[in-house]
């Protein structure tokens, strides 16, 4: 699929097609994203660490703001609207406990507790001059191919 399709291109039944102006709202929004992890200093793994060692709550009010902000947004806005700005229609997306994702989300969570670190706020703080961070994405990277490969295989 190229990087940006002009509107009139012919959808396929259930395929995402990308408009000029989702591209934009995409961008837009992952600049908005980065710029507020940027000022609630999550891009510094120093301070992510203190968080994680209850030493200092002021990320609590960032992610409670954000959980209290999404959970109203997917209550309200399907309420308000018939469909989405720049989609179709509203969906929900099923999700399932199995021994994969708990497998998963223990290790995310012990490789965030060790570095301080997780995918969003490394590339914003890379976006902030904060090169240490390569170290921390590589090892993501590493195990997103890792887990791809196992996935693979059956």
């Amino acid at each position: 699929m190229s990087a940006v399709a002009t509107s009139t291109a012919t959808p396929v039944a259930g395929a995402y097609r990308l408009t000029l102006a989702r591209f934009l709202a995409v961008l837009l929004g992952g600049a908005l994203f980065g710029f507020g992890l940027s000022v609630s200093t999550m891009i510094q793994p120093k301070v992510v660490l203190s968080f994680l060692r209850w030493q200092d709550f002021g990320l609590v009010l960032v992610m409670g703001g954000g959980v209290v902000l999404t959970a109203l947004a997917y209550a309200l806005v399907p309420r308000w609207r018939a469909a989405p700005l720049l989609g179709d229609r509203f969906e929900r997306h099923a999700s399932a406990w199995n021994r994969d994702t708990v497998i998963g989300s223990a290790l995310f969570g012990i490789g965030w507790g060790l570095c301080g670190v997780c995918p969003g706020p490394a590339i914003a703080g890379l976006g902030a001059g904060n090169w240490d961070l390569l170290w921390a994405l590589a090892g993501i990277f590493a195990g997103a191919w890792w887990q791809g490969r196992q996935a693979s295989r059956g």
